[in-house]
C-alpha cells in the first residue's frame, strides 16, 4: 500500500473515530467550527509526523503496523482499557469468534519457541478424525514449509472452503519420519459449552468457555442431555471465561431466574439506561445452582454470576472475578476495520457496578495485578444479604485454587507440563513417543514416574527427592490428564482434570446450602410481596 493511500485511510479512520466520539459523548465534545479546525490541524500534524518517520527512520517502517497497532490503540487506551480498534485480520477473527464457527480443519495451534505446535484438535473435527495429536509440530501445509511462519500465518493456510482438501505434514516425537495426513476442511463449530457431564449421581456439571452466538442453544442442549429437572444440583463453570455477547449472557440467566426478574442494566453519559429482564423464566426448573468463577471470569460471565447472586438463585464459589463492566459498542469503519468503543457501564440487579477502577493504575497492573476497591459498594440481594460492587463479583464462598509452588512453576516454564487443560507438555510427548499401550485403565505408576525422572535428567532440570515426593500427586494428575487428552481427546482430559479439582469439590459440598438459600429467598420475597399488597 502506498504512502498516499495509507495517509488517506488514516485520515478517514481518524475522522471516523472522532465523529463517533463526538456522537457518543455528546455536546461536551462535539466539534464547533473552531473545534473542527483543531481536529483537522491535529490530523495534519499526525500525517506530517508519519511522513517524516517513513522517510527518515533508521529501518524500513511498516506503516500499517504503526497505525493499526500503535497510533489508534494508543489513542483509545487513553480513554479506558477496553476500547479497541481492529485491523482487517483482527476484525475477521473477532467476527469468527462471535459467530461460533469457521471453516477449516478444527484445531488450535500455538507458537512454542521456534515451532508451531498443535494445542488440541476439537473432538469430532477433521483434524481429530485424521489422528492429529496435541504436541504435533506442523512442518508443512500443502508441501509449503512452515519454517519461519507465525502461527497466525499457518492458521490462515489451514482455513478454507468447506469440502476442500489440505495436506498437513507433522513432526511427532519418537517417529523417525514426518507424518502426512490428508484432511478435508469442514464447518468447525466453536461451541460456547465445551463440556458437560454428571459429575456424581444427581449433580450436573457444565463448563461454559465463551459467550458466542451459540452459547444459549449449547446450554439448552447440555441441560436437556443432563435432564436438569431430575438433578439435585447443577454447577455452571465460568472460570477463565472472558465473556462475549450480552444477549447470550441474558439468555443464560433467563434459564434460571423467574420470569420478569432483572438480569442486568447499563447506562452511560449519553446512553440512556436499558434494562434486560428474564422473558422466559426458568419454567419451573428450580435445581440448586452453584456458579464457579475466578479472576479470569469477566464481562458476560460477571453479568450471569451477578444476577444469580443478587436474586439468591444460587451460590457463587471461587475467586473474585476480573471486574470488566464496560459496554463496548461496535462501529464498523472503512477497509474492513472496526472500533469497539465503551459507551456505558454494566450494573447488576441490586445496582452494583461491575467495573473495576482503571483510572489510578497502569494498564499492566489493571490486567495482571488487580486490586480490590478501596471502598466497595454495599448492596443487598433479594433476601437482604450484603454483596459488594465496584470490583467484579465477590463469591459467596471465597475458595482460591491452589497456587503452584516454585518447583511446579519451573516445570511449567520448561514446558514439562502445559498449564492449561487443552494441550500437552513435552514430557507427555516424550512418554508417548515410546508408544506405550495406553488404555482407559492407564495409571501413573512407579514405572511412569521413573520415566519422568529420566526425562528431567535428560533435560538437565534439577530436582530433589523431596520435591518429587511433595508434588507427587500433582505430577501424577498432570501426566494422566495430558496422556488422556493426547490419546483420547479433550473430553477425556477434562474428566481427568475434574477428578482432583478442589474448587469443584467445594461447589459439590455447597449444593445443599444453595438449595436452602434459594428456598429462603423465595419465602422472604413472597412475604414481602404479600405485605406490600395489604398496604392501603
Amino acid at each position: 500500500m502506498g504512502s498516499s493511500k495509507r495517509g488517506a485511510i488514516l485520515f478517514v479512520v481518524v475522522l471516523g473515530i472522532s465523529a463517533i466520539l463526538g456522537g457518543v459523548f455528546g455536546p461536551a465534545v462535539r466539534a464547533t467550527a473552531a473545534g473542527s479546525n483543531d481536529l483537522q490541524d491535529s490530523v495534519k500534524s499526525f500525517t506530517k509526523v508519519l511522513s517524516v518517520v517513513e522517510r527518515n527512520y533508521a529501518d524500513p517502517v511498516d506503516t500499517d503496523k504503526a497505525i493499526y497497532d500503535g497510533a489508534i490503540p494508543g489513542m483509545l487506551h487513553v480513554l479506558d482499557p477496553h476500547s479497541n480498534f481492529f485491523d482487517p485480520r483482527q476484525y475477521a477473527l473477532f467476527r469468527e469468534e462471535q459467530q461460533g464457527k469457521y471453516y477449516g480443519v478444527g484445531m488450535t495451534i500455538s507458537q512454542r519457541e521456534n515451532e508451531t505446535i498443535v494445542l488440541a484438535p476439537f473432538v469430532g473435527s477433521p483434524a481429530f478424525k485424521a489422528g492429529i495429536r496435541p504436541g504435533d509440530v506442523i512442518l508443512k501445509v500443502d508441501d509449503k514449509s512452515c519454517h519461519g511462519l507465525s502461527s497466525t500465518e499457518i492458521a490462515d493456510m489451514l482455513k478454507g472452503a468447506k469440502g476442500t482438501p489440505v495436506k498437513i505434514t507433522l513432526g511427532r516425537e519418537g517417529w523417525a519420519k514426518p507424518i502426512e495426513v490428508n484432511v478435508v476442511r469442514d464447518e468447525i463449530p466453536r461451541p460456547g459449552v465445551d463440556f458437560y457431564t454428571t459429575i456424581k449421581p444427581g449433580i450436573g456439571y457444565v463448563r461454559v468457555s465463551t459467550f458466542n452466538e451459540t452459547t444459549d442453544s449449547d446450554l439448552t442442549d447440555a441441560l436437556r442431555h443432563l435432564d436438569v429437572s431430575k438433578l439435585d444440583g447443577l454447577i455452571i463453570d465460568l472460570r477463565n471465561n472472558g465473556g462475549g455477547l450480552l444477549n447470550q449472557a441474558v439468555g443464560m440467566a433467563d434459564m434460571f431466574l423467574d420470569k420478569n426478574e432483572l438480569v442486568v442494566s447499563h447506562r452511560g453519559r449519553s446512553s440512556p439506561e436499558r434494562r434486560y429482564y428474564a422473558v422466559r423464566g426458568n419454567q419451573g426448573v428450580e435445581v440448586p445452582l452453584i456458579v464457579l468463577i475466578n479472576g479470569q471470569s469477566a464481562s458476560a460471565s460477571e453479568i450471569v454470576s451477578g444476577s444469580i447472586q443478587d436474586h439468591d438463585r444460587g451460590l457463587i464459589v471461587g475467586e473474585t472475578s476480573f471486574g470488566k463492566g464496560l459496554v463496548q459498542t461496535q462501529f464498523p469503519l472503512s477497509e474492513d476495520t472496526a472500533l469497539l468503543l465503551t459507551t456505558a457501564r454494566y450494573y447488576t440487579p441490586s445496582g452494583r457496578l461491575i467495573q473495576r477502577d482503571y483510572k489510578n493504575t497502569t494498564l499492566y497492573d489493571y490486567h495482571y495485578n488487580p486490586q480490590p476497591p478501596h471502598q466497595p459498594e454495599v448492596k443487598l440481594t433479594d433476601s437482604g444479604r450484603q454483596v459488594y460492587g465496584g470490583g467484579g463479583i465477590t463469591p459467596d464462598d471465597v475458595f482460591a485454587a491452589p497456587k503452584p509452588d516454585d518447583f511446579e512453576q519451573l516445570l511449567y516454564r520448561r514446558n514439562v507440563f502445559y498449564p492449561f487443560t487443552q494441550s500437552v507438555g513435552d514430557f507427555t510427548r516424550y512418554y508417548l513417543s515410546q508408544k506405550p499401550d495406553v488404555t482407559k485403565d492407564f495409571v501413573v505408576d512407579d514405572a511412569v514416574i521413573a520415566q519422568f525422572k529420566k526425562y528431567l535428567d535428560q533435560q538437565h532440570i534439577q530436582y530433589t527427592p523431596e520435591q518429587i515426593e511433595k508434588n507427587l500427586s500433582w505430577i501424577k494428575d498432570n501426566i494422566k490428564r495430558e496422556v488422556f487428552t493426547s490419546v483420547f481427546g479433550l473430553d477425556a482430559g477434562y474428566r481427568v482434570d475434574l477428578q482432583d479439582d478442589p474448587q469443584l469439590a467445594k461447589a459439590i459440598e455447597l449444593v445443599p446450602q444453595a438449595r436452602a438459600l434459594y428456598q429462603n429467598a423465595r419465602r422472604i420475597v413472597a412475604e414481602r410481596e404479600a405485605n406490600d399488597s395489604t398496604k392501603p
